[in-house]
């Protein structure tokens, strides 16, 4: 079975440089409409078979766009768990403030996952987002044929999380391969009970120079 993962259109508070988390949302730019049909073009020789959102609204404007443009009729389902990491006190901050306040937090949220402070800011830890995410995915793939296909709508900071987890990879090393980028995609294959990594973070569909502000 294959798995493709996208990571939502980039919104108002990704170019702003604010955590948007799992309760805070904000507008798709109008550059994003570009970049999905971008997207759906890269797609249009892969069969997809059903299409999987996080409920939140950013995932799933994505969804709902790129289906649209691909002029296909696939379902399209709504998958709580899917949702981005609870970010606590952190929804809706800049990043360079927090950077200012709470350095140590948000250097291992990006880079050192296994010392991150979850508690402090009323959050989620990457054990209990991994958890949940990958119980959603193999919830996906169990009532799916074998060589089916899905496509999955998630979020940045979440599907890094849950495709590392898939692949084995330990919590201390989620961030090996770096981020994903807004309206990316990321290629897994499932078989005999293995995920297996195909392609990570593929953006070069979209034709344009990449900033700081679309990756993490």
């Amino acid at each position: 079975m294959d798995l493709y993962f996208v990571r939502h259109g980039k919104t108002e508070w990704n170019l702003e440089g604010k955590y948007q988390g799992g309760h805070g949302d904000s507008p798709l730019l109008p550059e994003s409409l570009h970049d999905i049909s971008k997207l759906a073009e890269r797609l249009k020789d892969v069969r997809i078979d059903h299409a999987y959102t996080s409920p939140l609204p950013r995932a799933k404007t994505t969804a709902e766009t790129l289906i649209e443009d691909m002029h296909r009729e696939i379902p399209l389902t709504i998958v709580p768990g899917l949702r981005e990491f609870d970010l606590g006190i952190m929804e809706g901050q800049k990043f360079v403030k927090l950077e200012k306040e709470m350095p140590e937090v948000i250097h291992s949220f990006r880079f050192e996952p296994s010392t991150y402070d979850y508690q402090r800011i009323k959050g989620e830890s990457f054990e209990q987002v991994a958890k949940r995410t990958n119980e959603s995915v193999q919830e996906i793939v169990d009532k799916s044929s074998s060589n089916s296909t899905a496509l999955i709508v998630s979020h940045g900071a979440a599907l890094v999380t849950c495709i590392q987890s898939l692949l084995g990879t330990k919590i201390a090393d989620i961030r090996k391969d770096g981020g994903l980028s807004n309206t990316s995609l990321t290629h897994l294959r499932y078989s005999d009970g293995q995920y297996k990594l195909i392609k990570w973070n593929e953006t070069g569909y979209l034709d344009k120079k990449l900033s700081s502000t679309d990756t993490i």
